[in-house]
């Protein structure tokens, strides 16, 4: 099982100085990341999208939901800013040895704080980073 201790002194951690734990800054959903990722499709709920099909513990409290498996963790983070609603998703790297690495962090607002784009957006950022990491084991293993 996961340390639910330790996720959360993670979580504080990061959420407090977020730009400083972050390779790059805060990504904002809008109409060109959506075009970039290829979301801007209607999406057929009746379609197998294989790509859907990844498993996490969920943990709700008053502040966030959780996603915890071996390969993520993820925080969904709903807030209000001078009464407009925003959804922060924060996703790191699950390293049972050691804490979750940040990877990014992305804030919807508006039209596009919804939950069905911010699960499909979080979805291919997953398997983006998945990729990479697949990359990098490779690349490691090779030398």
């Amino acid at each position: 099982m996961h340390n639910l201790s330790k996720l959360e002194v993670c979580y504080k951690k990061y959420i407090h100085a977020i730009s400083s734990y972050l390779p790059e800054d805060i990504i904002t959903v809008d109409l060109a990341l959506l075009h970039k990722m290829n979301l801007l499709n209607y999406h057929d709920p009746r379609c197998n999208d294989p790509s859907m099909t990844r498993y996490f513990h969920v943990m709700e409290s008053n502040e966030k939901i959780t996603l915890v498996n071996e390969e993520f963790v993820v925080w969904i983070v709903p807030e209000k800013v001078e009464e407009e609603a925003l959804t922060y998703t924060l996703i790191a790297l699950n390293a049972p040895q050691k804490e979750p690495e940040l990877q990014l962090c992305f804030v919807a607002s508006g039209v596009y704080n919804n939950s069905r784009l911010v699960l499909r957006l979080l979805e291919k950022l997953l398997a983006e980073i998945q990729e990479n990491e697949d990359v990098l084991r490779q690349i490691e293993k090779a030398n």
